[in-house]
């Protein structure tokens, strides 16, 4: 059964409950062709004025950032063997900015929510590094499924 919610906070403690335990997200791009190629990786997550709001620090490879200025769209899928999962579409961009850049870095070293992050010295050697690069995930949807019962909630902004 799904149910559409109106507000994040009716899904937030599955959402931070289910990425936390994952951890690992399963991101998904299109090229211009329209074919997707996935990876994993490791987002984080906070919640500003009642939405969520990811981050990514990654690398910027040409495979990547060819897909995202064809087409910004992502998705994030998280799964779990008890069939818990969490499904984010986003709209993702880069950003350059120093301060977000260092909070971010906050972000992954403190696990945002909770248990999910890394120290992101193991690849980078700080916020000011030119590797270091990070995309501004926002969500457009967000499906949250329990596998017990396959409760589904879905998440809209101004749904």
């Amino acid at each position: 059964m799904t149910a559409n919610v109106r507000d994040f906070s009716a899904i937030r403690d599955a959402f931070d409950t289910y990425i936390g335990d994952i951890v690992y997200a399963t991101m998904t791009t299109v090229d211009a062709k329209g074919r997707p190629r996935a990876r994993v990786l490791i987002p984080v997550w906070e919640v500003i004025d009642g939405r969520p709001l990811g981050w990514l620090c990654t690398f910027k490879t040409p495979v990547k950032a060819a897909h995202l200025a064809a087409n910004p769209h992502t998705t994030f899928s998280y799964w779990s063997p008890r069939q818990n999962a969490v499904y984010v579409d986003t709209v993702a961009g880069w950003t350059e900015d120093h301060d977000l850049k260092r909070h971010v870095w906050d972000l992954y070293t403190k696990g945002s929510p909770p248990g999910a992050g890394y120290n992101p010295a193991q690849f980078w050697k700080g916020p000011s590094d030119p590797a270091f690069q990070v995309l501004r995930l926002e969500p457009w949807r967000v499906q949250v499924i329990r596998g017990t019962d396959l409760d589904s909630r879905i998440w809209r902004p101004g749904a």
